[in-house]
């Protein structure tokens, strides 16, 4: 990075002989008459650009916040240290912050490649580190329960908040923290009778299947995403 940033003495405007330009400077300077060409960024480069952190290869996985992300493919790594000098033996790992069920691990073959959460079959929707901080917050906890089974009930209660938000049967809070990691719409909550509600924090009793595994196929459309859209570079390219 400091490289683009020094000047460097090959590196000369024809209007500004004198002065040694930085890289950085110096593409300012030939793009301006040249131009650019927009290219698109492919599936591989997104992976590339997202967030990292350096985790251990444990003998039950990666652990990131009482979550274990596990495969076949960590079989020949565990309890190894990473190749990778000057990172205390830990592994490189980029991570989707609006959808934690996977994350990507930088093998030595040098690609990244995708480890799924343990429980992620089970939790059929996205879900962010805040969603997961409130279920553990507000989830029971047995302390007979070790911690595959601790964990194992954090997923089945964030199971059970989905399928109450799309149910339309969750407080107002849990619906707002679905909102935030979720593009589909999320019902309304509704109420036993008109002008009544559930009380603040309580969710509302119901009776039936609340499944969200065979969602019905109707002519509402998804709302829009939050968080960052897709750079489109051919659209980009038509506004020049």
């Amino acid at each position: 990075m400091h490289y683009h940033h020094r000047p460097h003495e090959g590196l000369r405007h024809p209007m500004m002989p004198r002065k040694a330009l930085t890289p950085n400077q110096m593409w300012a300077a030939l793009v301006a008459v040249a131009g650019h060409v927009p290219v698109p960024l492919t599936g591989h480069d997104y992976l590339e650009l997202l967030p990292v952190r350096w985790q251990t290869i444990t003998p039950a996985g990666i652990t990131i916040h009482h979550r274990t992300y596990d495969h076949d493919l960590l079989a020949p790594y565990r309890g190894q240290a990473s190749p990778v000098a000057g990172r205390g033996g830990k592994w490189e790992i980029h991570y989707n912050p609006h959808d934690v069920r996977q994350i990507w691990i930088r093998l030595p073959d040098g690609d990244l490649t995708e480890i799924p959460w343990i429980h992620r079959d089970h939790v059929h929707q996205p879900f962010n580190d805040h969603t997961w901080q409130h279920i553990r917050t507000h989830a029971q906890h047995s302390h007979h329960d070790d911690s595959q089974q601790h964990e194992a009930h954090l997923a089945d209660a964030l199971d059970q908040l989905m399928r109450r938000v799309h149910s339309g049967h969750a407080t107002t809070t849990e619906q707002a923290l679905l909102a935030r990691a979720t593009t589909l719409p999320v019902p309304a909550a509704r109420h036993p009778h008109p002008g009544t509600g559930p009380i603040t924090g309580e969710p509302a009793q119901h009776d039936g299947d609340d499944s969200i595994d065979d969602l019905p196929e109707s002519g509402t459309r998804p709302a829009a995403a939050a968080g960052f859209g897709l750079y489109d570079a051919h659209e980009e390219a038509d506004k020049w």
